[in-house]
């Protein structure tokens, strides 16, 4: 479940770069937040 939202996290912070529809810092801390549970994820398998 995770890892879904990782990915949702990262498609919406891309399709914010693309759009240049961005809100400021939010955006990039989502990215922040899905790289980090990403990483969680592999460490502990």
């Amino acid at each position: 479940m995770l890892e879904t939202i990782a990915v949702i996290l990262v498609i919406l912070w891309l399709l914010g770069l693309v759009s240049s529809y961005t809100m400021g810092g939010f955006i990039h801390i989502l990215l922040v937040i899905a790289i980090v549970v990403i990483l969680i994820r592999v460490i502990r398998r």
